[in-house]
C-alpha cells in the first residue's frame, strides 16, 4: 500500500482538530470535577438575611474535659452580635404585619443592652427608629454601641418592676407618648389642613418633644412578654440545632432572662423527640431555680434581705428573673442548675485560653449549665448550649480586673477545678 501523504495544509489542518479535541476533554474534565462553591449560591437579602443559620461549634476544651460532646450554637456571629438579633426581627415583623408599628415608627424597650441594640440593628432595615430604656448599672459600652447605632438612649436607676420607673415600665410609656404625638399630629393637620412648619427637618409646635413631630406613631416591643420571641427561637433556633446535629442530641441547657430561648429551643426539641432533656442555668439572686425544682419562687437573696439590687444580684447580664413571662411558661424543662459569678468568670477565662472563645458573662454560664448537665447525664451525650453573644459588649465589668476584685470574683484557676473537673 502506498503510504498516505499528508499536504502542508492538511498537516494544520490535522493538528488544530487534535488541539480543539484536548482542549474539549480538559475543558470537560476540569467543569466535572470543579467543586460547587458556598458562595456561588445565591446572596441572602440585606442584613435580615444574614440573621440566624450560625454555626453549631464542637467547644473542644470542655468536651474532651467531660467525655461528651458540648456543642455551642455561635449567636455572636448574628450580625448585631447576639441571639437577641432573631428576635428583634421577628417582633417588627409580627408588628408591621399586624399595624401596630407604623411603617416608620419608633421601636421602644426596655432592655439590659443586647435585645435593645438587636433593635437598634434591624430597625433601620425595616425603616423604622429605635428608642431604648436601660438601666445605668449596664456596661457603659452598651449604651455608647446604642447611639452609635442611631438609637436615642435613657439611662435610668434600676428599681422593681413593680415601680413605675422600672425601666421596661418607662419604655411602655414612651411607646404611649408617640402614638400620643402621632395622634394628636394627625389632628392638628386635619384641623389646619396642611402640615405644620418644619424647623431643621423635624415639625415644631413651640414645645419640646422627645420624639419628632411627625413621629408616625411607637411600638412597644416588650421582649418579656411578647410571644413573638418565643416564636422566634421555636421557630429558626430549635429547628437549626435539630437539623446541625442530624437529631443527634441528648440534652439542652441554658440560661433565661426574657425565657424566650430556652422556652422556643425547648419545646421545638422535646416536639421532634421527647427524651431530649432541657435543662435550665440560673445565676445568683434569679428564683427560677427554685421555681423549677421545687415550685416556689424565691431566693436566698430575699430571705436573707441582703440583695444588692434588683431583680437580680448579680455580675452577669441578660439572665435571670424573679417573675415568669409568658415566655418562659412556654419552656419545656426536665430540671435546673445553680451556676454562680464565680464559676461563670473562670469559666469564660478558661475557653479564652484553652479554646480561643471570648465569651459573654451569658454565654459563659450557660457553659457552666452544659458541664452541669454532662456531670449529671454522664460521657458519651451530646449537649447543647447557647454562645449568645461575645466579650466585647462586657469589658467595663466582666472582663475588668478592677471591677471584678471588688466581688471577690478575681479569676485564679488553672484548669476545670472550679467546676470539680480534673
Amino acid at each position: 500500500m502506498a503510504p498516505v501523504r499528508i499536504t502542508g495544509t492538511g498537516a494544520v489542518v490535522a493538528a488544530i482538530s487534535v488541539t480543539m479535541a484536548l482542549l474539549s476533554v480538559l475543558l470537560y474534565k476540569s467543569k466535572k470535577i470543579k467543586p460547587a462553591l458556598p458562595w456561588n449560591k445565591n446572596p441572602r437579602s440585606g442584613l435580615v438575611g444574614a440573621i440566624g443559620n450560625t454555626p453549631l461549634i464542637r467547644i473542644n476544651s470542655l468536651s474532651d474535659a467531660t467525655g461528651c460532646e458540648i456543642l455551642g450554637k455561635c449567636e455572636f456571629l448574628n450580625p448585631g452580635g447576639s441571639v437577641k438579633d432573631r428576635v428583634a426581627v421577628k417582633i417588627i415583623e409580627e408588628a408591621l404585619k399586624s399595624g401596630d408599628l407604623a411603617p416608620g415608627g419608633v421601636v421602644t424597650e426596655g432592655s439590659a443592652g443586647s435585645t435593645a441594640i438587636s433593635l437598634a440593628t434591624v430597625a433601620p432595615a425595616y425603616g423604622c427608629k429605635c428608642h431604648v430604656v436601660i438601666p445605668d448599672d449596664a456596661a457603659i459600652e452598651k449604651s455608647q454601641i446604642l447611639e452609635a447605632l442611631g438609637a436615642t438612649v435613657e439611662r435610668v436607676r434600676p428599681v422593681s418592676i413593680t415601680h413605675r420607673d422600672h425601666f421596661v415600665n418607662i419604655a411602655r410609656q414612651r411607646a404611649l407618648e408617640a402614638n400620643e404625638l402621632a395622634s394628636k399630629h394627625r389632628k392638628d393637620e386635619q384641623k389646619n389642613g396642611k402640615a405644620l412648619e418644619k424647623v431643621n427637618g423635624c415639625h415644631y409646635d413651640g414645645e419640646k418633644q422627645l420624639f419628632p413631630r411627625n413621629c408616625p406613631g411607637g411600638y412597644f416591643a416588650d421582649q418579656f412578654e411578647n410571644l413573638a420571641n418565643f416564636r422566634a427561637h421555636y421557630e429558626s433556633t430549635g429547628p437549626e440545632i435539630w437539623q446541625q446535629t442530624g437529631g443527634h442530641i441528648d440534652a439542652f441547657v441554658a440560661a433565661a432572662g426574657t425565657g424566650g430561648t430556652v422556652a422556643g429551643t425547648s419545646k421545638f426539641l422535646q416536639e421532634r423527640n421527647p427524651n431530649i432533656k432541657c435543662f435550665l442555668i440560673d445565676p445568683p439572686g434569679s428564683g427560677l431555680f427554685n421555681k423549677i425544682t421545687r415550685g416556689v419562687m424565691y431566693t436566698k437573696e430575699e430571705a436573707e434581705g441582703r440583695r444588692l439590687k434588683n431583680p437580680f444580684d448579680t455580675i452577669t447580664e441578660g439572665i435571670g428573673i424573679n417573675r415568669l413571662t409568658k415566655n418562659f411558661l412556654m419552656a419545656k424543662l426536665d430540671g435546673a442548675f445553680r451556676g454562680t459569678d464565680k464559676e461563670a468568670v473562670e469559666m469564660s477565662r478558661f475557653l479564652m485560653k484553652n479554646d480561643g472563645l471570648f465569651l459573654g458573662s451569658s454565654s459563659a454560664m450557660n457553659c457552666v449549665g452544659a458541664v452541669r448537665v454532662a456531670q449529671s447525664i454522664g460521657p458519651g451525650h451530646t449537649i447543647v448550649t447557647i454562645l449568645c453573644d461575645s466579650g466585647m459588649r462586657h469589658l467595663s465589668k466582666f472582663y475588668n480586673a478592677e471591677y471584678l476584685s471588688k466581688f471577690d470574683l478575681t479569676p485564679s484557676a488553672c484548669g476545670l477545678e472550679f467546676m470539680g473537673v480534673g
